[in-house]
């Protein structure tokens, strides 16, 4: 099976850039590797995955799953693209632009917690972002900027999103450190807080914060989110002094 070429004669490095195998297993198929690799980068994480124990989980050799999928690589960005189809992105003629943009906010960021490995590998991913359910996701998004009023609404787009992003790899990478604790985020963070309150006591402005240490210990999913729609709304307070008057 030939590959997709650029104009110089090298293969184009994506899986969308290749023509899919057909099965030659009946019970194996890529969107089946797929989701058994969601489910072990779920479990255990980007470094637990490889080809070797994707094929044992699946009870099929290396060569056959290498018939669907041709590298690692190539394996994240369909990964990637499947879970894309989780985030949701309101309609574009949403009454109000500021609420559909934050629902939109909203559910990527569910999206990432859910998927700790997301944000790690977007950048990673090679081009995971020509795969089908990645760019119905910037279809939407384009759409509902456009039609909001910015005139350069890719921009936009990009500081909002960059802020999610920032922040989803934040939280995903301290809940994957609660979970491998084998505590719930609320007794990992009381079991903290004393030398949290020890180490902050030399330094002024970082002590007189012991409330909102208190606060989160005692809820700290919550002040995670609010923590999350405070920043959200600044950078929404930010754009929309962008938009044109009138």
């Amino acid at each position: 099976m030939s590959r997709s070429r650029t104009t110089d004669g090298n293969p184009i490095p994506s899986v969308w850039a290749r023509e899919q195998r057909r099965a030659d297993q009946p019970a194996l198929s890529r969107d089946a590797i797929v989701r058994e690799a969601i489910a072990m980068l779920d479990a255990d994480g980007i470094e637990a995955l490889s080809m070797r124990k994707l094929g044992a989980r699946l009870n099929a050799g290396a060569t056959s799953l290498y018939r669907h999928v041709a590298t690692k690589d190539e394996l994240m960005e369909l990964a990637v693209d499947e879970v894309a189809a989780e985030i949701h992105v309101p309609p574009a003629d949403s009454p109000d632009w500021r609420a559909a943009v934050t629902e939109a906010a909203r559910s990527f960021r569910t999206t990432a917690l859910r998927h700790p490995w997301l944000t790690l590998v977007l950048g990673q991913a090679g081009l995971a972002y020509l795969g089908p359910n990645y760019m119905n996701f910037s279809e939407r998004l384009a759409a509902l900027f456009t039609a909001a009023g910015f005139p350069e609404p890719s921009r936009a787009i990009d500081a909002v999103f960059s802020y999610v992003i920032g922040m989803s790899t934040t939280e995903a990478a301290w809940l994957t450190t609660v979970a491998r604790s084998g505590e719930s985020e609320t007794e990992f963070v009381a079991r903290l807080l004393p030398t949290a309150r020890q180490v902050s006591a030399g330094y002024h402005h970082l002590a007189a914060s012991e409330a909102a240490i208190t606060t989160e210990a005692a809820d700290p999913a919550r002040l995670r989110d609010d923590k999350f729609a405070y920043g959200l709304d600044v950078v929404l307070d930010g754009l929309a002094l962008r938009l044109p008057r009138g």
